[in-house]
């Protein structure tokens, strides 16, 4: 399956009329957005080789999407920590993502951690799941993300490593490798990659094993309008892998 591009700026646009004249609301396109990232871990590594997942959240919708995959892959079996270093403490919708993460006894880790802290928690997870920043990041990279993904690099080539939407430190748009980046410790290569609502133009870059397409919820007339690709989802499957 190859599949046509949506630009951040059109992705941003999709997403104002879904949560507008469509109906949706952010808490709806999160929790899908949520369970596609966690339905496609669970068909790439599941709980029986790789049960302990660590989820790397940022402070935006990204991270939401994480929030939620992480409450998931605990009801699938897995053993979940969060990390999550930067966070909106007025935002209501995240403080209930929290809560529910609380209820289902998951860690989550809220206080930076220092360089040999974090890695010890990446090198004890058997698989890590990206979900830093998505299509509105704009690089260069900033503290303590900065950090996290030069560990994670360390671990990319021995490492599971999932990234939702855009691998973090990538430009949606031009993808890795770019002059804004300036240095390639920050240019993550994971080994899956999740797509939403329908691939970015960064993703052509990507060189791993597993791409998925996620977003069950684009009607075909908003397909047309945009110009958007919808896939044969098998059976109520939330995702499709894509051919890379």
């Amino acid at each position: 399956m190859s599949f046509k591009v949506l630009s951040s700026t059109v992705a941003a646009a999709v997403d104002k009329e879904l949560m507008s004249t469509v109906g949706f609301s952010i808490d709806q396109l999160m929790e899908l957005a949520g369970l596609s990232v966690a339905q496609a871990v669970y068909k790439t590594y599941p709980p029986s080789t790789h049960n302990k997942v660590l989820v790397i959240c940022g402070p935006g919708n990204n991270g939401g999407d994480g929030l939620v995959a992480s409450r998931h892959l605990k009801l699938f079996g897995y053993t979940p920590t969060v990390y999550y270093p930067k966070h909106k403490s007025s935002n209501v919708l995240f403080n209930n993502l929290l809560t529910q993460l609380k209820t289902f006894k998951i860690d989550v880790l809220q206080n930076e951690l220092s360089n040999s802290e974090l890695k010890s928690l990446i090198n004890e997870n058997d698989q890590i799941i990206d979900a830093i920043f998505g299509f509105s990041f704009h690089p260069p990279l900033r503290s303590p993300f900065d950090t996290i993904i030069e560990h994670l690099k360390q671990v990319e080539t021995s490492k599971p490593i999932t990234c939702v939407d855009c691998p973090t430190g990538w430009d949606v748009d031009k993808g890795p490798n770019i002059a804004d980046l300036v240095d390639a410790k920050y240019i993550l290569n994971p080994s899956s990659l999740v797509s939403l609502t329908a691939p970015k133009p960064g993703s052509k870059f990507f060189k791993g094993n597993y791409h998925y397409l996620g977003g069950r919820f684009i009607s075909k007339e908003m397909a047309q309008k945009w110009d958007i690709d919808i896939p044969n989802y098998p059976g109520v499957d939330q995702v499709v892998r894509l051919n890379i």
